[in-house]
């Protein structure tokens, strides 16, 4: 990786489920945005044609565009998508003697405590291919029994008569002691070199065997698919003139193909989590750094939350109710967007999602042969999308088609008018965005009022307004490119490792050497990732973190602790979040550390607010005036529709209204009233 920036291109490509986004931003500080059809069947030709679009609306050819990079970064699903549709490596899990149904056993917890009849999805691993390996670690990480070299070949040879193509090894206490685990890939490299290898103590060394083995299968169900992929792109666009591919993580940072080749389950929040970026930018001009995103896209909607600065992070993800444990951004992911599809159940009542429309062929109005009427169709039968075309011509919104599919399947069956039907589907869906919204904020004991709603997707700026108000958030804060605001926020983000060493110790001044020890390991490890990245001394940042409980408890909570930091001054803080969180303390309780997080930052230099430009912003008259639903109160009404392109900063404007932009559309209620910030962005000022 280049020591230095040099001034060129930056850019940022988001593979989403409907559409490819692209952001640039040039050595001046214009950004320009692309959106392109997704190709599931091949992302990588999908990234490949969303890049020549750009470059081509640039006036550039596609090489003259990657030779002049000087950072790119890609946000995939294809690691979710593996995982979500079923489709990776034939997996076989090597475990400790006694211990190969881990993952099947699970801890016995339920998002719902009561629904003890939902069946668990079926493990990654079927039991024939999870095979047992002689060898036992006690909790200090003693051999009490030594590994046996045959029963790991005997295992291997089984393996392979099942087609296994990749191996995870999960031994018992291996995150104490690794030993075992480092001598089963020493002897699979010699008798079964072909297969891929996870060794747990090293993807996820923490306490919680169903944790470190779920974690450790999912990375080998996915790495001989992302791998690959992500191999095969780099090659191809080194080959057109680009210099480096960095790819986005769950934790929000970027890392080379070379360091996630290691871990491709550290993909599995990808794109989403770029959000995290463009956050961090727009704070400034939000005027706040106490911030709520509501990206709505075409197949979901992802809520993150920024409290004093701070994105929300966790260290153990759950999709489609398997465990990762992998260091990420917290984001509560909702089946509520512009294409989640709209239905009559079998008892009368309107569904909005799960299932969705795509890219191909989309909602009904796409004229692609859809005909299942979406969240799309929704706005646009109630006027707050314009039909015609939309993203450059790439797709076409068909305004009779939305009608007749809501009509059918909807309004007929309700016994409604087909706008009524639409109104459903909208109110649904926000119903749905706004329990997403109260997860990261109420559920984890904040107060949504200190908070400023930031729409995010192309769809995001349709709801945000009234989202907002049912909230009670602040106001709402519109990026001019919300609907690339993943594909920008790459553009602005910094290169992270994160590692992590379980130490069940008690928290007490006698042991703050062995913790302080550990701490200085981690730092240094970390250290070493950055400098073979290309980040010298200068140009490196880390972040230290405990994990604190009570004795007797099974969560902890994270503290960041600076050096040399008083053990009361951190216990303090740790019972005041404690108190935050579960609304009380336990006055006589003795705490506990759990494991020890240390998060290293390569810095890349930041966009600055002020230099982002934006051409062609001129004081202008609506461009037209369009008959629209604005809500209950106010039901349909005449409004001025502007184009975004037209309104200077510091314009004002009452709703109701509609601002249409280049990736996205806002409407602005009726008692609303909108500013344009200096930065060409956009602030809607509830009343």
């Amino acid at each position: 990786m280049d020591s230095e920036m040099r001034g060129g291109f930056r850019v940022g490509v988001d593979i989403g489920g409907t559409f490819t986004d692209v952001s640039i931003v040039d050595g001046a500080g214009q950004v320009h945005a692309t959106k392109s059809p997704s190709m599931p069947s091949d992302p990588a030709k999908g990234v490949v044609a969303a890049l020549g679009r750009a470059a081509s609306e640039l006036g550039l050819t596609l090489q003259l565009l990657l030779s002049r990079t000087d950072l790119f970064v890609h946000g995939s699903t294809i690691a979710t998508n593996t995982l979500l549709e079923r489709t990776g490596s034939v997996v076989g899990l090597l475990g400790t003697e006694g211990f190969r149904d881990t993952i099947e056993i699970r801890r016995g917890w339920r998002d719902n405590p009561w629904d003890h009849r939902t069946p668990w999805p079926d493990p990654i691993v079927p039991r024939h291919r999870r095979l047992s390996v002689v060898e036992r670690m006690d909790a200090e990480g003693n051999a009490v029994i030594p590994l046996d070299p045959a029963s790991v070949r005997r295992a291997l040879d089984r393996m392979r008569s099942y087609g296994v193509e990749s191996v995870a090894v999960c031994l018992l206490h291996s995150y104490r002691n690794s030993d075992h685990e480092q001598r089963c890939r020493d002897i699979i490299s010699e008798h079964a070199p072909e297969l891929w290898v996870t060794l747990s103590s090293e993807l996820a060394p923490v306490v919680g065997e169903y944790e470190r083995a779920s974690t450790s299968v999912i990375n080998a169900y996915v790495a001989p698919r992302v791998v690959p992929y992500l191999n095969g792109l780099e090659r191809e666009l080194r080959a057109m003139g680009l210099r480096a591919l960095l790819v986005v993580q769950s934790n929000g940072g970027v890392v080379s193909v070379a360091q996630i080749a290691r871990h491709p389950v550290a993909m599995l929040l990808s794109g989403p989590a770029a959000a995290a970026g463009a956050l961090s930018h727009f704070q400034a001009e939000a005027g706040t750094d106490h911030l709520i995103s509501l990206e709505v896209g075409g197949t979901s909607c992802d809520v993150m939350m920024v409290n004093a600065g701070e994105i929300g992070m966790t260290d153990l993800l759950d999709i489609e109710r398997l465990r990762v444990s992998v260091p990420s951004v917290e984001i509560t992911t909702v089946s509520a967007g512009g294409g989640s599809i709209a239905s009559v159940d079998d008892g009368g009542l309107l569904c909005v999602g799960p299932r969705g429309a795509g890219s191909n062929p989309g909602p009904a109005c796409y004229e692609r042969g859809g005909m299942h009427p979406t969240v799309t169709d929704a706005q646009l039968l109630l006027g707050r999308l314009r039909p015609g075309a939309q993203g450059g011509g790439a797709i076409m919104l068909n305004r009779w088609l939305a009608e007749e599919a809501i009509r059918k399947q909807i309004a007929e069956p309700l016994g409604l008018q087909p706008f009524e039907a639409a109104v459903g589907i909208i109110r649904l869906a926000e119903q749905t965005m706004l329990h997403a919204v109260e997860n990261v904020s109420i559920e984890k004991g904040l107060d949504p009022q200190r908070f400023t709603l930031v729409a995010g997707g192309g769809a995001g700026a349709l709801h945000a307004s009234s989202i907002a108000r049912l909230a009670r958030c602040q106001n709402v804060f519109i990026p001019r490119l919300a609907g690339i605001l993943c594909a920008f926020g790459m553009c602005n983000t910094d290169l992270r490792c994160d590692l992590q060493r379980s130490i069940p110790i008690a928290l007490e001044q006698q042991h703050r050497g062995i913790l302080d020890g550990l701490t200085v390991r981690l730092i240094a490890q970390a250290a070493a990732l950055l400098e073979a990245e290309g980040f010298g001394p200068e140009r490196r940042r880390f972040l230290t973190q405990w994990h604190l409980r009570y004795f007797g408890q099974q969560s902890s909570i994270p503290i960041t602790v600076s050096d040399d930091e008083p053990i009361a001054a951190i216990i303090e803080r740790f019972e005041a979040e404690h108190r935050r969180m579960f609304g009380h303390t336990q006055p006589d309780g003795r705490h506990q550390v759990v494991s020890i997080k240390v998060s290293g930052f390569g810095l890349l230099a930041r966009l600055q607010s002020q230099a982002l430009k934006f051409a062609g912003r001129s004081v202008a008259d609506p461009e037209e005036r369009r008959e629209i639903w604005v809500d209950a109160e106010h039901d349909w009404r005449d409004v001025p529709v502007f184009k975004g392109s037209a309104l200077a900063p510091h314009r004002l404007l009452d709703g109701p209204a509609i601002v249409e932009e280049s990736t996205t559309t806002i409407l602005v209620g009726a008692r609303d009233r909108l500013r344009v910030t200096s930065g060409g962005n956009y602030i809607i000022e509830l009343q």
